[in-house]
């Protein structure tokens, strides 16, 4: 039987931060090499620059916050 996004997306979710930033990685790597083999500079720009990003969280060198943190912030700044 055939995995299913749904499933894979919840088993993902499941792995550490450092272990999903990897598989992040992966996955934008592959679609970095689909989207020059299709042609898709602009899809294959996108996908370095996520690519990008997901090292520097990897590395530790991004500055993050939780999702908590980050919508109380918008909801600060929209209401004054």
């Amino acid at each position: 039987m055939a995995m299913k996004a749904e499933d894979v997306r919840r088993q993902a979710l499941e792995l550490s931060d450092d272990e999903r930033a990897e598989l992040a990685a992966e996955l934008l790597v592959s679609l970095e090499e689909q989207a020059e083999s299709d042609g898709t500079a602009q899809g294959a720009e996108w996908a370095q620059e996520l690519e990008r990003r997901a090292r520097l969280v990897l590395s530790g060198e991004a500055h993050t916050a939780s999702w908590q943190s980050t919508r109380q912030s918008i909801v600060d700044e929209l209401t004054g």
